[in-house]
């Protein structure tokens, strides 16, 4: 009996653990007007307390890499995204903050050669602080804009359906 408890409890632990795991990871996803979307998986079990959002250098939330997908080809600063997976990660400066997206959707180290764009977003200053967040606008039936929000700085940017 107690071998059978040991190995359930075993075989429990084992599911309960990339449950957990998965718990940490969230999704912002906008649906255009003819039913394609596109999704930006994070990391939000992250605590940005501890990072300098603005102090220019490259930064992603939990230190990994934000996953972009797109069922329809995009734009965004002039840049045309075709439909795919993507790694994106933020640059925070002072009053200005850029999304780069980048082909390569590997793990590991970041290649600066592999950016298809480095886009250019806005920042305001919001009247409450917020934790980090990260959600999509559905501003046209073409267009959706990445809001981020933390501490009291928003920032967007537009992307387009082509």
């Amino acid at each position: 009996m107690r071998r059978h408890l040991a190995i359930s409890a075993l075989f429990l632990s084992g599911l309960l653990i990339p449950a957990a795991a998965q718990q940490a990871d969230s999704t912002a996803t906008c649906t255009f007007q003819d039913g394609k979307q596109m999704s930006i998986q994070y990391d939000n079990s992250a605590t940005v307390k501890n990072a300098n959002l603005s102090s220019g250098k490259m930064w992603t939330p939990g230190d990994k890499p934000m996953v972009l997908f797109t069922q329809t080809e995009l734009t965004i600063a002039n840049t045309q995204i075709p439909v795919g997976a993507y790694s994106v990660y933020l640059i925070p400066a002072k009053d200005r903050w850029t999304l780069v997206i980048n082909k390569s959707v590997k793990p590991g180290e970041y290649k600066p050669q592999q950016d298809l764009v480095r886009a250019p977003m806005e920042v305001a200053k919001i009247s409450e602080a917020q934790p980090f967040s990260m959600v999509f606008g559905h501003m046209a039936p073409k267009q959706c804009n990445i809001r981020i929000y933390e501490g009291k700085t928003g920032t967007w940017a537009e992307f387009h359906e082509k």
